[in-house]
């Protein structure tokens, strides 16, 4: 239960004032003729051309009714100044004794009326002899009382150009936790989740240019699929029966290809049960899509185009900064095979170890990794080659190509008998995004589920359950297809260089506090 600290209290007393003044805390109506920004592009707009003299005297005529968070307040005797803030801007209030009620300016004076509070000011614009635009102001209201103030962020800039940031909010835990207030005091987190906006509407104006038609799909599922993840588990109590929040949205698009329409994509939350990381999170954004009549080689075409699209509407240009590293997003990307860039990296040829007791042994006694019992050939292959020995060196846009088979159970063969045609893209030493030469043949299908219930047992992160629903839907008849996924969060990550998933999620997942704890 909430006890209030000291600086609470006095808010909650200067509430208790109010109240008393006959003062309505929170209103139930508000009104605002211009956001901020409006009135300070109005204002610029009346002053254009102008010179001094005449520019004051325009703006006297202009009348305006803003809102917003007081963020700073000077009260100097008979006039006082205040700063108020919405999402569009900020912009400073003169308050003058003789210009308004008295008892609307005392408010101020006796500081009833705070920083952090929502109030509602009418009046005129103007400029300050120091040349700020400000609003005149004639009356204003309080629409929201703040009982507990905002954290202070004070910011401290080194000799090298570094800001440090510490205060009250400087625990990143504490700001995960309390999103809404992080974003309350830190405009740099605010442009970050705008960007992430501006992602997603490029992201959506590529796909529909490139003719694919946005579709929802189910998050409880039946049958979970299309990805080797480890799902979360929920029951319906009506139906009796339990139900999958959604690895993936793969099986259930491709269906739609089996019902008619040539290309489709949806961006939803997918949920699995897995650790937690600087790039993984329970729940997370992906977009993924499946086009008919082509393959893997023409998804990686739609890739790196839709990727430096996206980077251009939300950066301004296809050369982003990640991490020190700059990094090019314009076509065309490195490809190379696996095995290329085993070789490559590490002057490896893993074909030299064909089976898994020998390509085990060469990575214990090469590298000292840690096996697993039971890791198959292909998961050493992409897991420890690739994924700690490779990976962190792929920092320009690159495409991986053509994983072993028993890791990608939806991929056509390539033409040998261990690889597939599927890629993943590598930028700034991050797995980015999935893709496969999708199967179409539901007798070949139905015999990769049979061999991954061979080699993954049931709760391991690689099995795959047998969907017949899916099976009957491929013999209907599947066109041949390329599919596609890639996780949103991850590409935020890239384009606002933030170093953790949890810093581009509004949300992220955080352990739950014991009472002592919060």
């Amino acid at each position: 239960m909430w006890q209030p600290n000291k600086l609470e209290q006095e808010r909650l007393d200067k509430a208790q004032r109010l109240r008393e003044l006959g003062i309505e805390l929170y209103p139930r109506r508000v009104e605002r003729s211009h956001t901020l920004g409006e009135a300070i592009a109005l204002a610029e707009e009346t002053e254009n051309g102008l010179d001094a003299e005449a520019a004051e005297a325009a703006l006297a005529n202009v009348e305006v009714t803003v809102t917003g968070r007081i963020r700073r307040v000077n009260v100097k005797g008979g006039v006082s100044f205040m700063h108020i803030e919405d999402e569009s801007g900020r912009l400073q209030l003169f308050l003058r004794r003789n210009d308004m009620p008295e008892d609307q300016y005392a408010l101020v004076k006796d500081k009833l009326i705070e920083v952090d509070d929502f109030i509602q000011a009418h009046g005129y614009l103007m400029r300050t002899r120091a040349g700020e635009l400000s609003v005149k102001v004639g009356d204003f209201r309080l629409l929201s009382k703040a009982v507990s103030p905002l954290p202070v962020i004070k910011k401290q800039v080194q000799d090298d150009g570094t800001v440090i940031e510490h205060g009250e909010f400087s625990d990143v835990e504490l700001r995960y936790r309390q999103r809404y207030a992080d974003l309350a005091v830190n405009e740099d987190v605010r442009d970050v989740f705008r960007k992430r906006f501006q992602t997603l509407r490029a992201m959506r104006d590529f796909m529909e240019a490139e003719g694919f038609l946005e579709v929802e799909t189910p998050v409880l599922q039946p049958i979970y699929g299309g990805a080797a993840a480890r799902p979360f588990v929920t029951h319906h109590n009506q139906l009796g029966e339990d139900l999958f929040l959604r690895i993936s949205f793969e099986l259930y698009l491709k269906r739609l290809l089996v019902g008619g329409y040539d290309a489709v994509y949806e961006i939803g939350r997918d949920f699995r049960n897995e650790g937690v990381s600087w790039k993984h999170n329970p729940e997370f954004t992906m977009m993924e899509f499946y086009k008919a009549y082509t393959d893997y080689r023409g998804v990686m075409d739609i890739t790196e185009r839709m990727v430096a699209y996206i980077a251009e509407q939300v950066t301004g240009s296809t050369t982003i900064t990640f991490n020190g590293h700059e990094i090019n997003l314009a076509p065309p990307w490195k490809r190379m095979t696996i095995r290329e860039a085993v070789q490559e990296h590490l002057g490896i040829d893993y074909m030299d170890y064909p089976d898994a007791e020998s390509l085990a042994v060469m990575l214990q006694e090469r590298f000292g990794a840690q096996i697993k019992p039971g890791e198959t050939w292909g998961r050493m292959v992409v897991e420890h080659l690739l994924g700690d020995y490779v990976e962190k060196d792929l920092i320009q846009p690159t495409f991986i190509m053509d994983y072993p088979k028993d890791v990608s159970p939806f991929a056509k063969d390539t033409g040998d008998s261990l690889h597939v045609e599927r890629f993943e893209f590598f930028i700034a030493a991050m797995e980015m995004g999935n893709s496969f030469t999708e199967l179409n043949d539901p007798l070949v299908q139905q015999e990769r589920f049979e061999q991954m219930a061979a080699l993954y047992g049931t709760g391991d992160d690689d099995e795959t359950p047998l969907d017949e629903d899916y099976l009957r839907a491929m013999r209907y008849g599947m066109p041949p297809n390329g599919g596609f996924g890639m996780g949103v969060d991850r590409l935020v990550m890239l384009l606002t260089d933030q170093h953790t998933i949890r810093d581009v999620l509004l949300y992220p997942h955080m352990r739950q506090l014991t009472d002592g704890q919060a």
